[in-house]
């Protein structure tokens, strides 16, 4: 088999490996924002009211607009062309990794295992940070995340130009991650500077920093509002991050180290700068977060996500070390092969399914929805009118059985502000604090609310419809429930 022909056939099967042990879930968890941004922009009579809650988000990225570019150039509906979307970018994603590898090892298992590394853990928990290393829908930190990658196997070959044009899109389609390709990138020149056969380091790059994003809103004062908001996530508290979240915050600079010396200790020049990078970077940038997020008079500064940048860390940490095993102990025994990807693949497609226990694992297009909470969304979106507005249990994300599943996303249509999703855009754009309090407010209670506390929501907000439990319908009129949810009429 040919090389170019054998590496094609590693990536795709690869990709499709990891696109079903991650699942695909469309509208769900970050989709809650992507997917509706995406739909308005291709039809912006949708959301009347909420819209800013989806759209201000995402005014420093191009991403809703390439994917509506895509949909409107291949024609294809909105779900089929995220499906593609995902599948492609995963693709890239595991070629971009195959090219930074095969600089480092000529070996085909070398490079095989490091990318299968990525692909059995794409959905592990970034330490404390709430996110992965891919997300179960189309994210633009999935292609942030790949040009970033494109851009290290460029600089790898010393193709400047062609870095620069990456890390661009990378800032592009999600600025915070193009921000930690830039400091990865910078800190790998000078890592290849400093190591003895490195040549000269070119001027552009030198040159470069690390860039600052912030707007002007983070020089005003916080509200009671937006703090309020802000106190619904803990993520952005590293007080309150549980002793493993921070293992996973401190170990993997001493791991990075140590791949390091295994570099230099086997006369791997490339592979010793990789690993150098990965440890300086994740020191640098831990210091940089202790420094933002840690004292309390940098509150502002803490939506920045400054602890994010162990998604690289974590990435490019199970690259070195797959490949690493892949060279040097793995090789052609089957057996060793099963001993260390059997394990990880089972352990992360067991916490898929708990994380989505009411749902299938892939969330396809042509399949009619079995969660119960994702028929009612589609009954909404075939039998009410385009400009309804609904009201929902401001946590109904959380619900055993709704499996984070986005009203907005999949039903298309407006409703009042939940204090998951929503509460997290807040902390992004503090001038929807106050609309988003003063919603929060009018929804303090929903679990134990009685029909005449639905029927008055409807004259104090724009709500006109509700998803309730239909424990709680009585005296509503509910012209779709099954065992899990009703839509009710509130007038």
């Amino acid at each position: 088999m040919k090389p170019q022909v054998r590496t094609l056939c590693s990536v795709v099967s690869v990709t499709l490996f990891a696109f079903v042990l991650q699942g695909y879930h469309p509208g769900a968890e970050d989709d809650a924002i992507y997917l509706s941004a995406i739909k308005r922009r291709l039809q912006p009579s949708l959301y009347p009211v909420n819209a800013p809650f989806i759209t201000l988000q995402l005014q420093a990225s191009v991403f809703d607009k390439f994917v509506a570019a895509f949909i409107h150039t291949t024609h294809l509906p909105v779900a089929y062309a995220c499906l593609a979307l995902q599948l492609g970018f995963l693709a890239l994603l595991f070629a971009a990794c195959w090219q930074i590898v095969a600089f480092c090892f000529e070996s085909w298992r070398a490079r095989f295992a490091g990318i299968l590394s990525i692909a059995c853990i794409l959905t592990i928990s970034v330490a404390g940070t709430a996110i992965y290393l891919a997300d179960e829908h189309l994210h633009p930190r999935l292609i942030a995340t790949d040009g970033i990658l494109f851009a290290v196997a460029a600089l790898q070959r010393r193709r400047y130009r062609t870095a620069t044009l990456l890390l661009l899109c990378a800032i592009l389609f999600h600025p915070i991650m193009g921000a930690f390709g830039l400091s990865f990138c910078v800190l790998f020149l000078l890592v290849r500077q400093c190591t003895p056969s490195a040549q000269p380091m070119p001027s552009p790059m030198a040159s470069s920093r690390f860039v600052a994003l912030p707007g002007s809103w983070l020089f005003t004062p916080a509200s009671p509002a937006w703090r309020t908001a802000l106190a619904q996530h803990s993520y952005y508290m590293l007080g309150r991050w549980q002793w493993y979240e921070w293992l996973g915050a401190v170990a993997p600079p001493f791991l990075l180290f140590v791949l390091a010396r295994l570099g230099r200790a086997r006369s791997n020049p490339a592979f010793y700068q990789l690993a150098a990078t990965a440890t300086l970077f994740s020191i640098v940038q831990l210091a940089i977060a202790l420094a933002m997020v840690g004292p309390p008079r940098f509150l502002r500064l803490w939506p920045l996500q400054p602890m994010r940048y162990l998604h690289l860390t974590f990435l490019f940490m199970a690259l070195l070390a797959g490949s690493a095993l892949g060279q040097y102990f793995l090789r052609a025994h089957v057996a060793r092969w099963l001993l260390v990807f059997l394990p990880l693949a089972a352990a992360n497609g067991a916490a898929q399914r708990m994380r989505y226990p009411a749902t299938t694992n892939l969330e396809l297009p042509w399949a009619a929805p079995a969660n119960p909470w994702l028929q009612a969304f589609a009954w909404v979106k075939r039998n009410t009118p385009e400009n309804a507005v609904f009201a929902l249990d401001p946590h109904y994300l959380s619900q055993p059985g709704e499996d984070n599943h986005s009203f907005r996303a999949l039903a298309e249509r407006s409703s009042l502000a939940d204090d998951q999703k929503d509460a997290a855009v807040v902390t992004q754009v503090p001038q929807l604090a106050a609309t988003w309090l003063d919603q929060h407010n009018h929804q303090l209670g929903w679990t134990t609310w009685t029909t005449q506390q639905f029927l008055r929501l409807a004259q104090t907000t724009p709500a006109r419809w509700a998803l309730v439990d239909p424990r709680q319908a009585p005296g509503l009129h509910c012209p779709f429930h099954n065992q899990s949810v009703a839509v009710c009429h509130l007038d």
